[in-house]
């Protein structure tokens, strides 16, 4: 078991060695949809429907969640305000059934690192034609549920 970990982390720090030639490399669309407070319901990814708010951002498989974490906030100024949470997802077909698959890759904060902040869409295994679900909690809020199990109350 520890052996597939082992390869999998592996695989995953092959794939930051490679950085992108951002100059001769063409970018991807990345079709994204932000959501406050909870992701989309996957319900909402059926039958080729997708959310009726989707940001399209251009970019290249090295991209981290920083950088789609800044691109967000320049268009959702909701989002800008220190101690906002980003929780982002992959929305992906599933090859068994023809519906969609939501998979969790990472989080950031807004004003604060995080060890999610420099994963990129690669070692998220992106693949191209798949989708971005982005839950914003902003700070106002209880924290998402990726760091409760880190909050303790006195």
């Amino acid at each position: 078991m520890s052996a597939a970990v082992d390869s999998m982390n592996m695989d995953e720090s092959k794939v930051s060695d490679k950085p992108v030639d951002r100059e001769k490399t063409c970018p991807l669309l990345l079709r994204v949809f932000c959501n406050t407070g909870r992701h989309h319901n996957i319900g909402d990814y059926t039958r080729g429907n997708v959310p009726s708010n989707e940001l399209q951002i251009y970019t290249w498989m090295d991209a981290t969640l920083r950088e789609i974490t800044a691109l967000v906030k320049e268009v959702n100024p909701d989002a800008r305000s220190k101690g906002t949470y980003f929780e982002f997802s992959l929305v992906s077909p599933d090859m068994r059934t023809p519906s969609y698959r939501m998979r969790e890759i990472g989080v950031t904060c807004s004003g604060q690192k995080g060890a999610d902040d420099n994963k990129s869409l690669a070692q998220a295994r992106f693949v191209i034609g798949d989708y971005m679900d982005i839950s914003i909690t902003p700070p106002s809020r209880m924290q998402p549920a990726v760091r409760r199990g880190n909050f303790r109350q006195y």
